[in-house]
């Protein structure tokens, strides 16, 4: 099977990006299950109720985010409503919401996703490798694929939780930074691995945000309240091809739309 994992939806852009090109790229690239990351798509900080709902009605089947997701505080009540819209699973217990989801693609293959926040440079939460432990022993008991989105800001740490997980889990999917990596590849065991898959949103930008008022927060090094820019919008993402009997990947391929000139 296909799996298309889009990379962090930054604001109005991103999601208008994502409802023009969806279908196409779906289309194209003959894929079975759609995953994207929504922890910046209400402004570039958090996601609302709303969006959710237009995110999963466009055919996206599960929602992943990050440490942005606590930012619209009328998403709290929706996360135990919600069981396709994941927060990081390593927040401690009395956090709402849940941080794995098992989905079907339209030809009934289980797909099992887990969302993970990293350490370095990030909030102290619970540890991300014995989470994932945890996590993946339950969700195989339901599903041969797993894929796992690590938001976290270390290449160090992203690649650390790729190999722990190699061939256990169908794919390590890097998110958070907002730069497309080009270090996709296959790991030994069979678990597809990306350091990040980038930012779907304005790429004229400074990772989403508008140029001006990110260097005016390095420059002066106060607190500058940051608006999402609007040129340049690019749908970024990653196809994963996952052999659904034993949930080794086959491939994984970075993806751009619109498609970029040569």
């Amino acid at each position: 099977m296909r799996i298309l994992f889009i990379g962090d939806l930054v604001g109005a852009p991103g999601r208008r990006v994502l409802a023009e090109e969806l279908d196409r790229l779906v289309d194209r690239q003959r894929a079975d299950f759609v995953i994207a990351n929504v922890e910046n798509a209400a402004g570039g900080f958090g996601v609302t109720p709303q969006i959710a709902r237009e995110t999963l009605e466009l055919g996206v089947h599960c929602l992943t985010s990050g440490n942005h997701i606590w930012d619209r505080k009328e998403i709290l009540p929706y996360l135990d409503e919600e069981p396709r819209l994941l927060r990081p699973h390593n927040f401690p217990s009395p956090a709402p919401g849940k941080g794995l989801y098992v989905g079907e693609s339209a030809a009934g293959v289980r797909v099992g996703i887990l969302n993970l926040m990293g350490r370095v440079f990030m909030p102290p939460l619970l540890c991300p490798f014995l989470t994932a432990d945890e996590a993946v022993r339950a969700l195989r008991q339901q599903a041969q694929v797993v894929i796992v989105d690590f938001h976290a800001e270390a290449t160090s740490e992203k690649l650390a939780l790729g190999w722990h997980l190699d061939g256990r889990v169908s794919a390590v999917i890097g998110t958070h930074t907002h730069v497309q990596t080009a270090d996709e590849r296959v790991l030994p065991g069979g678990t597809a691995y990306i350091t990040d898959v980038g930012m779907t949103g304005p790429h004229d930008s400074v990772i989403g945000v508008e140029k001006s008022l990110a260097l005016e927060r390095f420059f002066t090094q106060r607190p500058v309240r940051f608006n999402t820019a609007s040129g340049d919008v690019r749908l970024k993402g990653a196809l994963i091809d996952v052999d659904e009997a034993s949930g080794r990947a086959r491939s994984i391929q970075r993806l751009s739309a619109p498609a970029e000139e040569a």
